[in-house]
């Protein structure tokens, strides 16, 4: 297999790529805390869809996802890490081309 060979998502399956600018976070306070800081509770995280399979309903490629990243599978693709989850394991979509009442919510 070659470097180049395309790659179809099968069923209800969405390739992310982990949010780079999600390394460190500042608290409420206005603290910097640094990537590598483990935080006391658990944590989802914020990944961009670069493929979806067939039967993924509510996802586009392009929006950026919220999942749990202890329930993932990694693969490398080309040199790049992405992560492979089901659809039913992403919590929540953003998106520019959601409805604005949809949550009242903006990231």
């Amino acid at each position: 297999m070659s470097d180049k060979t395309p790659i179809r998502m099968l069923h209800d399956r969405v390739l992310v790529q982990l949010d780079t600018e999600a390394g460190e976070r500042r608290s409420t306070g206005g603290i910097v805390i640094p990537a590598t800081a483990a935080p006391g509770n658990h944590r989802l995280a914020w990944s961009r869809v670069a493929a979806i399979g067939p039967h993924v309903r509510a996802v586009e490629v392009g929006d950026r996802v919220l999942f749990d990243p202890d329930d993932k599978a990694e693969v490398e693709v080309n040199g790049e890490d992405y992560t492979l989850l089901r659809e039913r394991d992403i919590h929540a979509v953003a998106a520019d081309r959601l409805d604005d009442n949809e949550t009242g919510l903006y990231l």
